[in-house]
């Protein structure tokens, strides 16, 4: 597939760092007002919405806890159909979608506004990949709107769908209609164009990728995923400097891949003392936060352990919870390539005898045993939950 590797004239945007600051600042500002009084409206709602921008932007993982403590405190001091709205969310956010389903349903008994609902539940649904074709059904005719926030969703379903072309030129059509001087949307999109021409296409373009990446850390210089992608893609070319200073400012935030891939980078220039240092905060990371938030971090800590973790048991163990928390095709791709990454191992540890062994995902036994074509680093990959600002870990 032909991509134009001409992008769109920049738009006129906040300067990146500032909007981090003021991000920062309304966060604060909307827990502090939550201190006040939480059951005025909105002001659970907004630190919801502050919170998801914070972990999805920044990397600041602790956002999943202090979610959790919003949960349980608005729970307490308001019986309707807000509070478990509000507990959908955060359940969404930490990927734990049954307990995200089983709110949504109290919330509708409790009178929540249909819409709402339905939007929720459109959300869950293309998150977990179920009925795809439904969810592009209703995302179309959301998309309607010509709104950014209703594009990217769009642009995210028909990628799930392998309709890579199409959702490409949605992604395009939602920067082309923004208008506000916000740099978050407009890193958001960008980082979704690096993620569909590097990662998600069968044939990934890194050049292309690369140019969304810089775009999205031009808007955001502080967006923590867009810094980890694009490192990878100069890793990749052996321009381990270059990635090393993309990584470095990095690693304020709570994100254990940061550690993970300058890790490597430094194994790369063979300053190996330095590597098995953050090899080792890497793995108490990502062991922290599968501790606390498993389904949230699974993916990923999969990944982790399928490569430079070095734990082939563990990340199976991990991708299979992941596929049965929500069996997407990304999902079930990553166990099947870790499960020939196992089986591997098995063979060169147990000789034969473990050839004979198929491998499973979710208690379903795979294709061939689980063997066949290399897991590559795309198919390893952890998935992005990004469809909505709402909704966006």
């Amino acid at each position: 597939m032909n991509a134009t590797a001409e992008l769109d004239p920049h738009q006129i945007a906040t300067d990146g760092e500032i909007a981090a600051i003021n991000l920062e600042s309304a966060r604060r500002g909307a827990w502090a007002r939550f201190s006040q009084d939480p059951r005025l409206p909105g002001v659970a709602e907004a630190v919801v919405d502050k919170e998801h921008l914070a972990a999805q932007f920044l990397g600041d993982l602790d956002a999943l806890d202090r979610l959790d403590t919003l949960a349980a405190q608005f729970a307490r001091v308001d019986c309707s159909f807000r509070a478990a709205i509000v507990e959908t969310e955060v359940a969404s956010a930490a990927h734990r979608f049954s307990d995200a389903r089983g709110h949504l349903a109290r919330a509708a008994q409790l009178g929540a506004a249909s819409e709402m609902v339905e939007r929720l539940l459109l959300t869950i649904d293309q998150a977990c990949g179920i009925d795809l074709e439904a969810v592009l059904a209703a995302r179309r005719r959301i998309g309607t709107s010509g709104r950014l926030e209703d594009l990217v969703p769009l642009g995210a379903v028909l990628a799930d769908l392998e309709r890579f072309a199409e959702a490409d030129t949605v992604y395009r059509q939602a920067l082309s209609s923004y208008e506000d001087v916000s740099p978050i949307p407009l890193a958001w999109v960008s980082f979704q164009l690096g993620m569909l021409w590097g990662e998600l296409v069968a044939a990934p373009d890194p050049n292309l990728a690369a140019l969304w990446y810089r775009r999205a850390i031009t808007y955001l210089p502080n967006y923590v995923k867009a810094r980890v992608h694009l490192a990878e893609i100069y890793a990749s070319r052996d321009q381990t400097r270059e990635a090393e200073a993309l990584l470095l400012p990095a690693l304020l935030s709570r994100d254990p891949e940061v550690r993970w891939r300058l890790a490597d980078v430094l194994m790369a220039q063979k300053r190996f003392d330095e590597a098995g240092t953050q090899l080792d905060a890497a793995r108490i990371g990502f062991d922290e936060l599968v501790d606390k938030h498993l389904f949230a971090f699974a993916d990923h800590a999969a990944e982790f352990y399928a490569g430079s973790g070095n734990d082939c048991r563990r990340a199976l163990e991990l991708a299979r919870r992941n596929v049965a928390n929500r069996p997407t095709r990304r999902a079930v791709k990553q166990a099947h390539a870790i499960a020939t990454i196992a089986d591997k191992a098995a063979i060169a540890s147990e000789g034969s005898e473990a050839a004979s062994r198929p491998a499973a995902v979710d208690g379903r036994e795979l294709p061939g045993g689980g063997r066949g074509r290399d897991g590559t680093r795309h198919a390893l990959r952890g998935e992005r939950h990004e469809v909505a600002f709402r909704d966006c870990l």
